[in-house]
């Protein structure tokens, strides 16, 4: 069974995305089902464009599914609005998890859905028991989270990355306590025989 929450679109939102409430006056996030991958990918597509295949964190996903229990979508009504998702990395010796990416449908980017998404995910790594989780993007969206880039000076990605950019989030006090040296993607590999579109390239 998915686990979910439902949120009242937020009080901040301007007038006309206030005015769209009365069609989707809340949404929902819940755990992200197969049949989400094509909406989700549409998402990303129109949130990020082809460039998101080659960002630096695309190589640490590449060709692996997301980290178990991690992956989750934002839903008004029947269709999905944001999506985000967690992946298992390693840092030297020490094990991670990678943010991203998080988007959320451009006519709702002020209802509170991003926060909702980030909030419920952290939430559940911890109670996964997770330590730590780095992403790339930007410092002071994520500052609120207490993301920050002091957390990665010594972590080494597989491409170049602005350092500004390069934050972590300690899960568990000293979760992230002496992680150093090179960044891997970690965690079980897409199957061959699954579909291209929805596994291989799903980022």
């Amino acid at each position: 069974m998915d686990a979910s929450s439902r949120f009242g679109l937020s009080a901040h939102t301007p007038d006309w995305r206030r005015a769209f409430r009365l069609v989707t006056p809340t949404f929902r996030i819940r755990d992200e089902r197969a049949a989400d991958v094509s909406e989700r990918e549409a998402l990303l597509d129109a949130a990020f464009g082809p460039v998101r295949f080659t960002k630096t964190c695309e190589r640490l996903r590449e060709g692996r599914q997301a980290s178990e229990g991690l992956s989750f979508v934002a839903t008004a009504g029947s269709a999905i609005v944001g999506t985000i998702r967690l992946w298992d990395a390693e840092i030297g010796d020490r094990a991670a998890l990678m943010l991203g990416p998080l988007a959320v449908d451009p006519a709702l980017r002020s209802a509170g859905i991003g926060r909702a998404l980030i909030e419920h995910a952290l939430r559940r790594a911890r109670k996964l028991g997770h330590k730590g989780v780095f992403l790339v993007g930007d410092a002071p969206y994520y500052a609120r989270f207490g993301f920050e880039a002091a957390l990665t000076k010594d972590f080494v990605l597989p491409g170049p990355v602005d350092r500004s950019r390069f934050l972590a989030l300690e899960l568990a006090p000293g979760g992230l306590q002496g992680a150093k040296g090179r960044v891997v993607g970690a965690g079980a590999f897409v199957d061959a025989g699954r579909d291209e579109r929805g596994s291989r390239r799903a980022a």
